[in-house]
């Protein structure tokens, strides 16, 4: 087993330790710090997205002296302690400083994503890319089931815990891959080099296209389950977090359907599958328990299929050199579309009720559709704002 497969088992243990309680906040906030407010639930969340977002640009200009391996190693060290204090405060606002402390060094794990990438040959980006979409989208499965579980049938502190094991886990694959010497060399030039490195072309117009269809997204993220338990209030969480899952499900049939199918390019095109999500959008919005599995069906295979394409398009319009700091640019813009749609999923919810998100968020799948033919033209409007308000911020 070499370098890519623990890798890419790395990013899976990262994504289900990290994720198991993103569908149930409503819930912990609730049973553990008598917390019941949706917009403290959104901005709670606004703010992690917010964290992450600012935090993994830092690790992108740290990583290139000193090897993405070494540096997670250690970041994984302070998230797994930060992750043990988490799990034994109570007190709220020490709480949130503590999570949000975590966040900042969980984030560095999202190196994984381009220091993998470069190592693979542009005709197998995207194959790579889809597995490890797969790998995402059964992440958040198991994460799932496992923050499910943890409020079902653990006390909730043991949610933080099983987060640290999966610090451990991280920590001990990259000592044994540094040990083994599969650790990829650092390039000395590059290491050497007080060159900046600037933004690939085309990078922040494509950043601008991915923040509002991560922002469409992940609105439907923070209040699924209790939605589903509204609408269907014979069940248990255990079974709204399978509800939940339904579309990293659908992942695995999209995966298989991109390696085998032979004819079938328009199943999983841009507009076939914003259009696609835009219908599975609304039938989850409608309030009837039938409709709304349909309609995560339908959701899952969109948002497997754009999600993708569009990290596709990251890599086609970088080098190898270039890889972390144009994801870390290409990060920023998907935090900002996912932050303000928690917050945004928040504020909704608590004025207008649980079902409000899916109508913003298929609007939103829409508004891509429009903006996406820009993308490939000459110049295109949004392009120039993006390089205009950007080439300050963003070098």
């Amino acid at each position: 087993m070499g370098l890519k497969f623990w890798l890419i088992a790395m990013t899976a243990v990262a994504v289900v330790a990290d994720t198991m309680l993103l569908p149930f906040y409503p819930q912990y906030f609730a049973e553990r710090f008598g917390v019941t407010d949706p917009e403290h639930i959104g901005l709670y969340t606004a703010a992690i997205c917010l964290v992450a977002m600012l935090s993994l640009p830092l690790w992108a200009k740290l990583v290139r002296p000193g090897g993405t391996l070494r540096l997670l190693m250690w970041t994984q060290v302070g998230a797994g302690l930060l992750c043990i204090a988490c799990s034994l405060t109570d007190n709220l606002w020490a709480f949130w400083a503590l999570s949000l402390a975590m966040i900042v060094f969980k984030a560095s794990y999202l190196l994984i994503y381009p220091y993998l990438m470069e190592g693979v040959a542009e005709e197998d980006h995207a194959n790579t890319i889809g597995v490890l979409s797969i790998v995402v989208h059964f992440g958040h499965i198991a994460g799932a089931v496992l923050g499910g579980l943890a409020l079902a049938y653990w006390p909730l502190q043991h949610a933080f815990l099983l987060m640290a094991v999966g610090d451990v886990v991280q920590i001990a694959v990259c000592a044994g891959l540094i040990i083994a010497g599969l650790e990829r060399p650092v390039d000395p030039a590059a290491s050497q080099s007080t060159e900046p490195l600037r933004t690939s072309s085309g990078i922040h117009a494509l950043g601008l296209l991915m923040l509002v269809f991560y922002f469409s997204e992940y609105q439907i993220v923070p209040f699924f389950v209790e939605y589903w338990k509204q609408i269907a209030p014979g069940h248990g969480v255990q079974l709204a977090s399978w509800v939940y899952a339904i579309p990293a499900g659908v992942g695995l049939l999209a995966l298989w359907f991109n390696h085998r199918a032979v004819r079938g390019d328009w199943a999983r095109s841009i507009v076939f599958c914003l259009l696609l999500g835009v219908a599975g959008l609304v039938l989850q919005g409608c309030g009837k328990p039938g409709w709304v599995l349909l309609g995560r069906l339908m959701f899952g295979w969109a948002s497997f299929q754009l999600t993708v394409r569009l990290d596709s398009m990251i890599f086609e319009r970088s080098t190898p050199e270039a890889y972390a700091h144009d994801y870390s640019k290409i990060n920023i813009y998907q935090n900002v579309g996912v932050l303000m749609s928690y917050y945004g999923a928040g504020w909704l919810v608590g004025q207008h009720g649980l079902a409000t998100p899916f109508w913003l968020a298929a609007a939103g799948f829409a508004l891509t559709l429009l903006l996406f033919p820009l993308l490939s033209a000459p110049r295109p409007f949004f392009q120039r704002l993006a390089n205009r308000s950007t080439a300050d911020v963003l070098p």
